[in-house]
């Protein structure tokens, strides 16, 4: 299948290495133009209705957010090029979203091109995008929407409505507040650190809890957490004093 895709970034150097990583790894992926700057990209994109944008996050005037914004529907699929920004790779990371990190690795490049060929072979809406732009527009609300995807699809939780986490190998388990079980094809370990600025806590190397379901700590064997729905969570050594520490902030915000 064959991709037509634009770049975008402020330095001509960058799109020289991906428009020369592109074309000798990714076979199938037509560069249909190039623009260094967000408000040439925004008109690059009007002109040749891209199938993927590879766009940079960071650039003068307006940064690759604010070209995504300056869209009413976003039809085509975006893999972020970007310098480390803890911000922005936050919410990149919140809407389930691919991104490189600059120097651009080649595999890495290649298995992002790959699933999004994927993507756009389905025809599925980049809804993830639009979560994106939610995220972005209301950094400190108090429980914005985490994108969960599975091989299926992509589900928009409330952060205040996970309960709690559990690992099953490479995959994670959310249960919520009305009892549903999702599946997540992502390890705990990211939703750890995704997680923690909204008052989850990893208790154990398995298990992530939302502080704000914990009707009690129990001492037995060594300690336990206690849920409102009267599911005992185990607490492991290693993160004994940290479960502490986050209940008392949540009881004592």
């Amino acid at each position: 299948m064959n991709i037509r895709c634009v770049l975008i970034d402020d330095e001509v150097n960058n799109l020289e290495n991906l428009q020369y990583l592109l074309q000798q790894h990714c076979p199938g992926v037509e560069i249909a133009g190039r623009a260094s700057s967000a408000d040439e990209g925004i008109q690059l994109i009007k002109e040749v209705d891209p199938d993927l944008v590879l766009l940079d996050i960071q650039m003068p005037v307006k940064s690759g957010f604010d070209l995504l914004k300056s869209f009413d529907t976003v039809s085509f699929e975006v893999i972020f090029v970007t310098a480390y920004d803890q911000y922005g790779i936050q919410a990149i990371k919140f809407s389930a979203l691919d991104y490189l990190l600059k120097p651009v690795n080649t595999d890495d490049l290649k298995q992002a091109i790959d699933k999004a060929k994927q993507r756009i072979t389905l025809k599925q809406q980049n809804s993830n995008i639009s979560n994106l732009i939610s995220y972005l527009q209301k950094p400190q609300q108090e429980s914005p929407r985490i994108a969960l995807p599975n091989l299926l699809q992509t589900r928009y939780v409330k952060v205040n409505e996970i309960v709690r986490c559990e690992a099953s190998d490479n995959y994670t388990h959310f249960f919520l507040e009305n009892g549903e079980k999702i599946l997540v094809s992502r390890t705990l370990k990211e939703y750890a650190e995704l997680l923690k600025p909204y008052s989850f806590q990893r208790t154990h190397q398995s298990h992530l809890v939302n502080m704000h379901y914990v009707k009690s700590f129990l001492k037995e064997d060594g300690g336990t957490l206690l849920l409102q729905d009267n599911i005992k969570i185990p607490i492991s050594r290693q993160h004994l004093e940290a479960v502490k520490m986050a209940l008392s902030n949540t009881l004592n915000p």
